[in-house]
């Protein structure tokens, strides 16, 4: 059984030309599977671990090689998901092969889970880490997620402690994540940490919603107005971010 996790994945879908998710061009490997509950997720179709498809290590590999020519060296490999930190296995041996061939590795997470050996191996092969920072406040991440944010702080702080780099993700949802008091809070914690390279405000949007509707699943935020660019602005100009 330990073999077949290090060797074979459950996956969601393949992304081989992104540019959003980490430096350069990026290989983006999605992976099936995620314990939060997001209200705004535009994904919905990624939360349980029993759809998606199984890959092998060797078929990601061979993928991954196949565009080597154009996500290296400036680009590289972004795991995401779903939450790919719930397969930490597979990532281990796909970033030791990624290590030997000297691609940037990446992990997109919301660090919210506790800190096992096999999510610190992970990580000593992870070269950078898009960190979703879900909410500050602990009640209002409960509500909006189905989880408290103590996990993905103290994931944020063991990053800044063992000198990883991070790109801070904030997604702005109006009447959630956007009143000044926890923008203000985010902002102080950030700069508490050593090795945060970027905060990206990710705005809110609604064009998942169809996903939850084909599952038959009720949309939890029907009637929240999409984010604007004026958010945006805003919710930078607290932060003090360009």
């Amino acid at each position: 059984m330990e073999n077949k996790l290090n060797n074979v994945a459950k996956v969601h879908s393949i992304e081989s030309f992104g540019t959003v998710d980490g430096p350069g061009i990026r290989f983006v490997l999605f992976l099936q599977g995620c314990h939060l509950k997001c209200k705004y997720c535009h994904n919905r179709d990624t939360w349980s671990i029993h759809s998606g498809e199984y890959k092998t290590l060797d078929e990601i590999f061979d993928k991954i090689m196949r565009c080597k020519n154009y996500i290296y060296p400036r680009g590289g490999v972004t795991i995401s998901g779903g939450e790919p930190l719930l397969q930490p296995q597979f990532i281990i041996e796909l970033f030791k092969k990624l290590k030997k061939e000297g691609i940037h590795t990446c992990i997109d997470t919301s660090g919210n889970l506790p800190l096992s050996e096999n999510i610190k191996k992970v990580l000593e092969l992870t070269d950078l880490v898009l960190l979703d920072i879900k909410h500050i406040d602990d009640e209002k991440c409960k509500e909006l997620v189905g989880k408290g944010n103590k996990f993905e702080l103290e994931f944020a702080r063991y990053l800044s402690e063992n000198n990883k780099k991070m790109w801070i993700r904030q997604v702005l949802v109006p009447g959630y994540t956007d009143d000044e008091k926890d923008l203000v809070k985010l902002k102080e914690f950030l700069a508490t940490l050593k090795t945060v390279e970027k905060v990206q405000i990710l705005k809110y949007h609604s064009m998942g919603k169809y996903k939850w509707e084909k599952l038959g699943q009720k949309y939890e935020l029907e009637g929240v107005r999409d984010a604007t660019l004026e958010d945006e602005e805003r919710a930078k100009k607290i932060l003090g971010i360009e």
